[in-house]
């Protein structure tokens, strides 16, 4: 462990108008290193009176913040977007201990969340309005942008910088102040955050973070609070349905990043090398903890045990091990009970008929680690394709028509990634159209993009980060009519 990325004492507490102090009563959790168990770090741990503090202080800002110059706002993102990249190795060593993906996955994270800075620090300057003539020319209609208010960000384990520098740049961009939620298992990336916003000149209460373990009794009582005017969520749809319907009385705008369970689909036409390069991609990218991760792979009957064979050969090379160490693909998964969960559905889908083609087991020794698994031959109703799997496994399932393809591509409460392989364009267009997805990725297993609209539908949720839909979730609109005929009028 290296121990001079860790955030210093003073860094470890609560950030609430812009400084930092302890929790109330001096609370701590601890924050443990996923490859050993152990203990990283204490953190304080915000109570809801802190949580409720950290919201005066948001409070209190809001109203300067929101009639600060564009420019200004986006000048201050612009600074942090430079110190990040600047301190690209220290954060991406300090995500791989308290996550534990491989160094160079945190540098693409890093890279990655970065970007949404710069995108956001851009988009500032462009929040515009509308004006135009009433249909009938006796008024005219001018629609104004305003910043929807306080906002509720929180953020979960997986990708610790992305998914707070995701809401964090638009709500700044928009004039919003804000209180940070990160996840109880990965906090010390976003307090690190928190710290370079602050060197940058991000004004005092405009972004607060508050670490705890107490989450549910802290998100209860903000919700309840009629000066929060906005919540972004991203983690479970349980816990997502949960915010919902605690939303119900004072009705902030939400947004709500939620589960998925991605069909991978490849047809009998795909360049199967390109599928399998695009599979690795899809399935591997944070060692499968990811919502977007392919998590049922849908094979043509003609390739499917090509496929499989492939695939199975490039899972089984992969080298599993510490993230901070030289050579290792594949780090641990986040906590134990993430292995047993993973472990579970595995063994299910074998019990169920599947063909085990490489993995299937826990390593011996310390820390949550899970060899990379292919499964072949997965019953439709077998448990592995029902929920996500939030680990290193590949379980495949043949199918014979494109119509058969869809039916069960979109057999699932979820909506929120799906990816296809196939040389037809004609084919593409009529996926594209026909899965129930918020993205479909076209012959790449890449789809997350700072400069694309992320998100899903049905139970993965609403709203969209990134993009030029990104900054619209924090913005409010005021029409204002102005009538130009009458008395005075012609």
């Amino acid at each position: 462990m290296s121990g001079r990325v860790l955030p210093g004492p003073d860094q470890r507490g609560l950030f609430i108008g812009g400084r930092w102090r302890a929790a109330e009563e001096g609370a701590t959790f601890t924050v443990r290193d996923p490859a050993d168990g152990s203990v990283l770090a204490s953190v304080a741990d915000g109570s809801v009176r802190d949580a409720v503090d950290a919201l005066d202080a948001a409070v209190a800002a809001q109203q300067a913040w929101a009639a600060s110059a564009p420019r200004d706002r986006g000048e201050i993102l612009r600074r942090a977007f430079d110190l990040i990249r600047g301190r690209t190795d220290e954060l991406a060593e300090l995500m791989s201990l308290e996550m534990g993906k491989t160094i160079a996955e945190a540098r693409g994270e890093v890279a990655y969340g970065n970007e949404f800075f710069r995108w956001f620090s851009e988009e500032a300057v462009r929040v515009h309005g509308r004006w135009m003539h009433a249909p009938d020319g006796a008024s005219r209609l001018l629609t104004v942008r305003k910043p929807v208010g306080p906002c509720l960000l929180v953020t979960p384990w997986n990708f610790p910088m992305a998914m707070g520098t995701r809401k964090i740049g638009p709500a700044v961009a928009a004039g919003c102040t804000m209180v940070v939620k990160p996840a109880e298992l990965t906090p010390l990336t976003m307090l690190a955050l928190a710290d370079i916003l602050h060197e940058a000149g991000l004004p005092p209460g405009v972004l607060n973070v508050v670490p705890t373990s107490r989450a549910a009794a802290m998100s209860e009582a903000l919700m309840a609070d009629p000066r929060l005017r906005k919540v972004s969520f991203t983690g479970s749809t349980p816990v997502g349905r949960q915010l919902v319907r605690q939303s119900a009385d004072q009705l902030p705008r939400l947004s709500m990043e939620l589960g998925g369970n991605a069909p991978f689909l490849v047809f009998a036409d795909a360049d199967v090398d390109a599928a399998v390069d695009g599979a690795m991609l899809a399935k591997m990218r944070n060692m499968g903890e990811a919502c977007t991760a392919a998590n049922r792979f849908l094979v043509h009957a003609d390739v499917a045990e090509e496929f499989a064979t492939k695939l199975a050969e490039r899972m089984g090379r992969l080298v599993v091990g510490r993230g901070q160490d030289p050579g290792v693909d594949v780090g641990p998964l986040i906590d134990e009970r993430a292995v047993h969960s993973v472990h579970r559905l595995v063994t299910d889908a074998v019990r169920d008929g599947a063909r085990l083609v490489v993995g299937g087991s826990t390593v011996d020794g310390p820390g949550y680690f899970y060899r990379p698994t292919v499964l072949l031959d997965v019953h439709p109703d077998s448990a592995i394709n029902g929920q996500e799997i939030f680990g290193p496994v590949a379980p495949v399932s043949v199918f014979t028509t494109e119509k058969e393809a869809v039916r069960r591509a979109n057999a699932t409460e979820y909506g929120l990634a799906a990816y296809v392989f196939t040389r037809d364009l004609a084919r593409t267009v009529r996926l594209a159209e026909a899965l129930e997805y918020g993205m479909v990725g076209v012959n790449t297993g890449l789809i997350s993009n700072p400069a694309a609209p992320f998100g899903g539908m049905k139970a993965s949720g609403f709203g969209r980060e990134g993009g030029f839909e990104g900054i619209e979730e924090y913005l409010e609109t005021t029409y204002v009519a102005l009538p130009v005929t009458g008395r005075h009028g012609g």
